[in-house]
């Protein structure tokens, strides 16, 4: 499965598939070493991905954890589908759906939009995420019944690229700065059509220099016992 040239000090790329979460893949892959070095390694991720979601997600393990921070501050490319008319309480197709409105923006209203988009950007990240809030991961809070307060964050959308509409879908490809919630770029896309928006599809297909293409599958990575 990994190039054993590298030891047990390596940078893993998984192609993460739909209904697995980032921390389900690290303890597959902790698994692996584990059964190959005949000892426990150490398995860090760079950087999550929802369940829902698919693409690329980097890991380390062994020594290379240390350089986790490096790879946090990368930019990142994504392509998602936006479906709009409605709003969801996560921002994804697992939350709760609300209808919002049955007008239908013209392919022109939405290119426009989109457009809108690039450049710095001030985003408040969803209560479902993983930033910390006293201390504490928002999501683990927003589960409890809590609503944290978090603080906007301003983020570079570097490319906003239309991809193709049929409503209610429109799908998109963009370039983005480290930090940058796509489920709130799809709700703040939603919001400024008048019509409301939610993430139904997320793909990270590039991390800084590293491409999915290069990726392993979820296959070749033995389940965890």
């Amino acid at each position: 499965m990994f190039n054993m040239n590298e030891g047990f000090n390596r940078t893993i790329l998984v192609d993460k598939p739909s209904g697995i979460s980032s921390f389900g893949v690290v303890a597959r892959v902790r698994a692996q070493l584990r059964d190959e070095a005949g000892r426990k390694v150490k398995v860090g991720h760079t950087g999550t991905l929802d369940p829902f979601a698919t693409g690329l997600l980097i890991l380390l393990s062994g020594q290379n954890t240390r350089k986790s921070d490096e790879f946090l501050k990368l930019d990142k490319e994504y392509e998602a589908t936006i479906f709009l008319g409605a709003k969801s309480s996560t921002g994804d197709p697992e939350g709760e759906l609300t209808k919002v409105s049955d007008a239908q923006p013209t392919r022109e209203e939405v290119i426009k939009v989109l457009k809108s988009f690039e450049g710095k950007l001030k985003q408040r990240p969803p209560i479902y995420s993983a930033v910390k809030v006293n201390g504490q991961r928002a999501y683990k809070l927003a589960r409890k019944g809590e609503m944290p307060e978090i603080p906007e964050r301003e983020v570079m959308i570097y490319e906003l690229e239309f991809l193709d509409y049929q409503y209610p879908l429109l799908k998109i490809r963009t370039k983005v700065s480290s930090g940058t919630y796509i489920r709130t770029l799809a709700e703040q896309i939603g919001e400024a059509l008048g019509v409301g928006g939610y993430c139904l599809e997320l793909r990270r297909t590039k991390i800084g220099q590293y491409d999915v293409e290069d990726a392993m599958t979820i296959s070749l990575i033995r389940q965890n016992k």
